[in-house]
């Protein structure tokens, strides 16, 4: 299903409210998160968006990840004064390796059984959807929302149908007005002594200056 940005309003859930999910490793945060998760809650009418913070990224064993703590105060900065985002720690919480499919219970009764939970994620993300843990279990428990990215092609929901049978109706593609920006691009440009300005809010730039964040190689 396609979604165009102009469609503005509310979702008809069947359960009343509406409630967004967006998770990730935020390491850091920046304005692609941002723009995408606003423009979702507003297309959609998203009742909030909860950023969650993975604890144990499943798909960077091996890889360096910032301490969580960091990641955790980074989100925190990154979406202060937005009444409508807000900081979850179901992730941080609990042991184990971050899979969504096992998150996904938890988040559904931190907003409650009466709402529909649509997971937000990018589209530079959902083609991986098959490689995920149990991605139709995943599907059947809540809603998947990604948003597009420039310089991305758009998913390729038949052939993700073709992989998840059931995928093209529980999967929702919304055209944003993105920004060509990556978490791995801003720690490259950290290390290398490049400006980050203007691709995360200021106090998140501050922070990462601050406690001397990505300054090795990434």
């Amino acid at each position: 299903m396609e979604l165009a940005a102009s469609t503005a309003g509310t979702v008809s859930t069947g359960k009343g409210r509406a409630v967004g999910a967006l998770g990730g490793t935020f390491d850091p945060p920046h304005f692609g998160h941002l723009v995408g998760a606003q423009e979702v809650q507003t297309i959609l009418g998203l009742e909030r968006v909860l950023f969650v913070p993975s604890g144990v990224p499943p798909h960077k064993q091996g890889e360096p990840v910032t301490d969580v703590a960091h990641r955790v105060r980074m989100v925190e900065l990154a979406i202060a004064g937005n009444p409508g985002f807000e900081l979850c720690l179901a992730d941080v919480e609990r042991p184990g390796p971050s899979y969504t499919v096992d998150l996904v219970p938890i988040l559904q009764a931190t907003c409650g059984e009466d709402a529909e939970l649509y997971f937000l994620v990018g589209g530079d993300s959902v083609g991986d959807l098959p490689l995920w843990r149990e991605p139709a279990e995943l599907l059947r428990r809540c809603r998947v929302v990604t948003f597009t990215r420039p310089g991305y092609p758009e998913p390729d929901l038949d052939q993700l149908e073709r992989k998840v049978p059931g995928a093209r109706g529980r999967i929702s593609i919304l055209r944003t007005p993105g920004v060509a920006v990556s978490s791995s691009e801003l720690r490259s440009r950290v290390s290398q002594g490049l400006p980050i300005r203007y691709l995360v809010p200021q106090a998140v730039e501050d922070y990462i200056h601050e406690h001397g964040l990505y300054r090795g190689p990434s």
